[in-house]
């Protein structure tokens, strides 16, 4: 693919995993204001955001799984469609009750456009610049991260909650038209789905997400402990079940590349460390230091800005240097930060964190499209789309881990901010740790 239908066809990942990202901070932000002009509580609002989550998260792998049949143009395109009639959906809802019905909807898109949006990087780009087009996703994702709270401040300044949904329609119309014209092409494949595999996946998920969920909220321990049992049973039949199935979901065999695995551990470690830190920070600016939701966006702001630098500058590198001492180098930078912030957190003034912000975005751009240009180079090309599911599940796994760490921490009569910054940046070491052994292991070329 060369030209202007690669460029056309890298347009339509870029827009369609900025929508995808951008939601969760508008429609975060819209939360309250949502409650108000609904006339419910605000436990019951916050499942507007839940239950895309939920859905999203827990249809990743099956997604994945079954473009191997209907080939990868075809489920990405559905799930743009879903999506965006999705954001109509919730763009005209009158009610909580239909709100969360196009949420829903709105989740499966989300979920279609996550699990293969790194895969298609792999057909759209040949190998030799697979880091850069990692490096251009990792822009889009600083973007969103940045941009997504603000966007959802202004847009709420200016009009009703309506628009915080409306805004994605017309971009979703347009990347909707760009696939049908760009992304390549593949033809229906006899190929199985394996239904138990999906339904076992759903269920380890959604278990596990609907338990984090609850220890935030401080519910009954004997929910949550049956939620975590179900998840755990869960993800043994589901292992179990890949290990037999004639069209798996993830294949195992994925795994018996060590660096493969490396760097799916490093994933997990990673994002808890950062889901810990973007949870904990918006409750030390705006609790212990007394800023307004505006000041605290604007002094969350350095991270992902610093991330929009150092990522897409890290994916090319990575095309050129090994992407584990690259990786390993940027965990350096994001140790050092996250310490700095877990030290200055008693500090009194926002801005002593600064700087160690700053260090926590450069470190995490050079870490982050490095590690992903691996768990996706290193896959073969023809289970691209099962790595991307993968990472797609790995990436949401750590981050719902991380804000259950902080939640439960901040539970605990001794919790604190700082010991749960402190925590983070243990975890953010061990990944660190786990990287630097990546090193010793051979690196073997993927052909193209």
């Amino acid at each position: 693919m060369v030209g202007l239908q690669r460029r056309s066809a890298t347009l339509v990942v870029m827009l369609a995993t900025l929508m995808v990202v951008l939601d969760l901070g508008l429609v975060n932000i819209a939360l309250p204001t949502l409650a108000t002009a609904l006339e419910v509580s605000e436990s019951r609002a916050v499942w507007v955001a839940t239950s895309y989550q939920l859905v999203c998260a827990a249809s990743l792998l099956s997604f994945a799984a079954l473009s191997h049949l209907m080939g990868q143009w075809r489920v990405f395109s559905c799930g743009l469609v879903l999506y965006t009639l999705g954001a109509l959906g919730a763009s005209l809802a009158m009610g909580l009750g239909w709100l969360l019905f196009w949420r829903v909807v709105q989740g499966l898109g989300g979920a279609a456009i996550l699990s293969l949006g790194p895969s298609l990087y792999r057909k759209i780009f040949p190998h030799r610049l697979l880091g850069h087009a990692i490096g251009l996703n990792a822009l889009v994702v600083a973007f969103g991260l940045a941009s997504g709270p603000s966007l959802g401040g202004v847009v709420l300044s200016m009009a009703s909650w309506h628009w915080i949904f409306a805004l994605n329609v017309p971009v979703g119309l347009v990347a909707i038209w760009l696939a049908w014209r760009s992304l390549p092409y593949e033809s229906w494949r006899r190929t199985g789905f394996d239904w138990p595999g999906a339904l076992l996946s759903m269920l380890m998920m959604s278990g596990f997400l609907l338990a984090m969920e609850r220890l935030g909220h401080g519910q009954s321990h004997t929910l949550i402990i049956g939620l975590a049992v179900l998840s755990l049973l869960a993800f043994a039949a589901f292992v179990w079940r890949q290990g037999r199935a004639p069209a798996p979901l993830v294949p195992l065999s994925l795994f018996a590349e060590p660096r493969f695995t490396s760097a799916s551990v490093v994933t997990v470690l990673a994002f808890i460390a950062q889901g810990a830190a973007f949870v904990a920070l918006p409750f030390l600016y705006q609790t212990l230091m007394n800023a307004s939701p505006l000041q605290a966006a604007l002094l969350f702001t350095p991270w992902p800005m610093a991330l929009l630098i150092s990522g897409p500058l890290a994916g090319r590198l990575a095309d050129k240097y090994d992407p584990a001492l690259l990786s390993a180098g940027g965990l350096v930078l994001f140790v050092i930060g996250m310490a700095g912030l877990a030290w200055l957190s008693s500090a009194g003034s926002a801005a002593y964190l600064l700087l160690p912000s700053l260090l926590c975005g450069l470190g995490y751009g050079f870490f982050q499209a490095p590690n992903n240009r691996e768990i996706i180079g290193y896959a073969p090309l023809a289970l691209s789309a099962s790595a991307s599911g993968v990472l797609a599940s790995l990436r949401t796994f750590g981050q719902c881990q991380g804000s259950a760490m902080v939640a439960l921490i901040m539970a605990l009569p001794f919790g604190s901010v700082s010991l749960a910054l402190w925590l983070a940046a243990a975890v953010a070491l061990a990944a660190l740790l786990v990287s630097v052994l990546r090193l010793s292991q051979p690196a073997r070329v993927v052909a193209s």
